[in-house]
């Protein structure tokens, strides 16, 4: 049986948040033209990034990718300017769903180079507040949700647009937990990044996964905590997966600009870890 950190604690992980989640449903005509495109810089750097964060309504910049059929519900695709082939990165929400903080994220990649899709793993559905999220997560069917993984995996090595020579996952959260998930079951990935998401703590539960891994954690999370990703880190290099730990003295959910855990210092080093991460490994 996988020794998994119990889904109990990753709730409160992800629960006390007291500011509001990115406007789940943008404003498309509030998003294009006019002051926005004058608030707008690019998101590669922290800074840029979290100052998407701060602009709601008119002010909102422009999201630069567009939302695509997948799997019978809709998925957000950002692509890199010029044609393909793009290496291709599947980006898996948070416990709030696919709102314009995980479209932001989309964008940023595209921006770095890679193809990237978001998924939607709630069935359309986005919260505002941790009394909406909770259920909302709870709910999610896991192989459900891995056939939506597998078919975006699929769709960035097949659609015209990506043409992906090599396909990488990243998730935050919950959807650091998933990817993991995905990780341990889709064949072809060629690198994982989870943030600060549920663990296996089992050698032979990871012994399916392939691909390089990236692990980002918070020392002062209190639902995977440290014990936890040192039992992690263990049982991966037991398992002999590639894998790199980093551990970060901050608070689960910093590298969420909306989040009043955010820490920028702290963010932007993981951040950089990323960029490097893909570039080896999906280049």
């Amino acid at each position: 049986m996988n020794r998994l950190v119990p889904l109990f604690g990753l709730l409160l992980a992800c629960a006390p948040d007291p500011r509001p989640a990115p406007d789940p449903q943008p404003d498309p005509m509030g998003s294009a033209g006019g002051e926005a495109d004058a608030h707008w810089t690019g998101s590669l750097d922290e800074d840029s990034f979290a100052a998407l964060h701060e602009l709601t309504g008119e002010a909102a910049p422009p999201l630069h990718g567009e939302t695509i059929a997948l799997a019978g519900g809709e998925a957000y695709l950002s692509v890199p300017e010029g044609a393909g082939p793009h290496p291709g990165v599947l980006v898996i929400h948070e416990w709030w769903g696919l709102n314009d903080h995980i479209r932001h994220w989309a964008d940023r990649l595209a921006e770095a180079g890679y193809a990237a899709l978001a998924v939607d793993l709630y069935d359309g559905q986005v919260a505002t507040t941790p009394d909406e999220a909770m259920p909302l997560m709870q709910g999610v069917d896991e192989e459900a949700a891995l056939a939506i993984l597998e078919a975006g995996h699929e769709l960035l090595a097949s659609d015209p647009r990506v043409r992906a020579p090599k396909r990488g996952v990243i998730g935050w959260c919950f959807g650091g937990g998933m990817s993991l998930k995905a990780a341990q079951r889709l064949e072809g990935l060629d690198a994982v990044v989870m943030y600060y998401g549920r663990v296996v703590e089992d050698p032979a539960a990871l012994q399916t996964i392939d691909a390089p891994l990236l692990g980002i954690f918070a020392n002062r999370d209190t639902s995977i905590t440290p014990e936890n990703v040192t039992a992690f880190d263990a049982a991966l290099t037991e398992a002999e997966v590639i894998h790199s730990i980093h551990r970060f003295d901050a608070d689960h959910a910093f590298a969420n600009p909306s989040s009043a855990r955010y820490d920028h210092e702290n963010a932007t080093e993981a951040w950089a870890l990323v960029q490097a991460f893909f570039d080896e490994h999906l280049r």
